[in-house]
């Protein structure tokens, strides 16, 4: 079934020229949250398609990823597996511990030599009954962005301006697969020194058409890292919008709204629309009360 997220204005952000919506991908299901639906949807569809009855991916302890396709998998009659960069013996997270409800095996890969271990794995793909069906981190990958593609397919002709979240750039490519050649899409990376991260978003682009940018200064210290600033930002959104963030990924793209709005970034009577790309599994790693929902 299709989903069919709905857009929201947000006076709280929006100027007197600009107009800023928001897509509200975080509603369309309650555990396949946001993007990961778009991402997962035809990975699923291939493992059934050759017939494999285990798909495995990788993530880190707070992963929203490896609990959505946890679920999905289970959904799907196919056994799940999870590597995750935590050693074991250290507590399971509350997503790790719904990810393991929802019947994934996890296997602990260790914080050192992640990717290495990850790659290796990866080209050991084995499609039939007896194989074990990989999805790289995040749902990095060719089916991940023609999935994600789809996320803007019914209002790429309607906005000036598309902004979301950067991780391992699946979801960004798919949106410039998908764009117009008017619409200006921007990215917001969250992590911090990702050298490699505009090669491996051009390795998933068909469309050389689309103009896009990355902006890179507002990751906020890293991947998973966070400033009062930010939280302060996300509690007052929240009570402005009813809209809940996420300190990995949400959060910075709206707070990053915010300053580029200060900065007169968009070009006057622009109508732009933010992703929110779903997942506050994040924010479970912050002390109660911290936020305010």
């Amino acid at each position: 079934m299709e989903p069919k997220p709905v857009i929201e204005t947000v006076p709280y952000l929006s100027q007197k020229s600009i107009t800023i919506d928001v897509l509200r991908l975080d509603q369309i299901h309650p555990i396949v949250s946001g993007n990961k639906w778009y991402k997962l949807r035809f990975y699923i569809q291939d493992a059934l398609d050759t017939n494999s009855n285990t798909i495995a991916s990788f993530g880190g302890p707070y992963s929203n990823h490896l609990v959505a396709l946890a679920f999905a998998a289970k959904e799907n009659g196919l056994k799940s597996v999870g590597y995750v960069r935590t050693n074991e013996g250290e507590p399971i997270t509350p997503a790790l511990q719904e990810a393991i409800g929802y019947g994934m095996q996890l296997v602990f890969l260790g914080r050192t030599f992640f990717q290495e271990k990850k790659n290796k794995l990866l080209s050991q793909q084995q499609d039939g009954p007896n194989g074990v069906y990989f999805i790289d981190e995040g749902g990095y990958g060719i089916l991940g962005a023609k999935g994600a593609s789809t996320i803007i397919s019914d209002w790429k002709n309607t906005y000036d301006y598309i902004v979301c979240a950067v991780g391992t750039g699946t979801m960004i490519a798919g949106i410039i697969n998908a764009a117009s050649e008017k619409l200006t899409i921007i990215g917001i990376p969250v992590l911090k020194n990702e050298g490699s991260i505009n090669n491996e978003i051009k390795y998933l682009l068909d469309n050389n058409h689309a103009n896009y940018i990355l902006l890179n200064e507002f990751h906020q210290g890293g991947y998973a890292k966070t400033t009062p600033e930010q939280i302060s930002f996300m509690n007052h959104l929240w009570k402005h919008t009813s809209i809940p963030t996420d300190i990995v990924y949400t959060g910075k793209v709206f707070y990053a709204m915010a300053q580029l709005l200060q900065q007169n970034y968009f070009k006057e009577n622009s109508k732009v629309l933010i992703i929110h790309s779903g997942g506050l599994q994040g924010n479970r790693s912050l002390e109660t009360g911290v936020l305010h929902y």
